[in-house]
């Protein structure tokens, strides 16, 4: 009995190591080590500030908290860099009289992405998301953080997807 105990563990150690490393998030980095995030810079004809260099933290948080790879300010096996493009707020739904019942913001980033390792890879695409608020709230305080962690992550995850996503 024992001995069937350990063959069994051994022939599931060996079924799960000829499978590859296995990565829950799906991310396939391939034989990348480091990874960099060249700043966002904010070309929306709407600057709201700080914007940029909290949307170009996110990206680089995902990436770091997602995979192995190692954070570079230079010379990275992934490069992920583009622009702001929009952030627009515009009124959603109207009430009986006519008036705003619901705001939405809208973020939209550029991103080019290259694989310095597999350049087939590489592309350049454009990112969108939207976050609904009441027309009676002012976009500033808690309303703002809500929005913008809504937006960064779908934005962050949409662009990790397609670039690192392996399904």
């Amino acid at each position: 009995m024992r001995l069937l105990k350990y063959i069994s563990i051994l022939f599931l150690s060996l079924a799960l190591t000829g499978c590859g490393i296995y990565s829950f998030t799906g991310a396939d980095t391939g034989d990348a080590k480091t990874f960099q995030v060249n700043f966002f810079q904010n070309n929306a004809e709407l600057v709201e500030p700080g914007l940029d260099i909290d949307f170009t933290n996110a990206l680089q948080d995902l990436v770091q908290n997602q995979t192995s790879l190692s954070l570079v300010t230079t010379g990275g096996d992934l490069l992920f860099e583009g622009e702001i493009v929009e952030y627009r707020i515009a009124p959603m739904t109207a009430t009986s009289d006519n008036k705003a019942a619901q705001n939405r913001l809208t973020v939209s980033v550029n991103v080019r992405y290259f694989n310095t390792l597999d350049e087939e890879k590489d592309f350049e695409q454009r990112f969108s998301f939207f976050y609904d608020f009441d027309a009676n709230a002012q976009l500033i305080g808690g309303t703002k953080d809500e929005a913008f962690e809504v937006i960064f992550e779908r934005l962050t995850q949409d662009i990790f997807n397609a670039s690192l996503a392996n399904w």
